[in-house]
């Protein structure tokens, strides 16, 4: 290598293009900020809907197992099964509108969450 220095001076960058460079970041900061979901995980609608089938079914399926073991036991052949589905299914019904009148943990207030 020569020590000779070079016919140019090297081309400092001009601040005009750093504060250009500062000013990109961060609208890409602000547009991510801004296009990030907003839900993380399931939302309280997909949870209600989840328990209330769940509430469904499990009041059906335990009445027609009670019912059944009934009619098993007691020799009282389709009786114990219809009455353990009847009770089943108003039990399963009575808990889906329990529930449907209890209002969601975040809004106690009666407002809406509007952003």
């Amino acid at each position: 290598m020569s020590d000779e220095k070079p016919a140019r001076e090297p081309i400092v960058e001009d601040a005009r293009i750093d504060a250009l460079e500062a000013r990109l970041k961060a609208a890409r900061e602000r547009e991510e900020q801004r296009n990030r979901p907003t839900v993380q995980g399931t939302d309280a609608n997909y949870r209600s809907g989840n328990r209330a089938l769940a509430s469904l079914l499990g009041g059906i399926i335990g009445g027609l197992v009670i019912g059944f073991a009934v009619d098993a036991l007691a020799g009282i052949a389709p009786w114990g099964l219809l009455t353990g589905l009847f009770l089943g299914t108003a039990s399963a019904f009575r808990s889906i509108i329990l529930a449907a009148k209890t209002r969601p943990e975040g809004q106690a207030d009666g407002q809406d969450k509007q952003d």
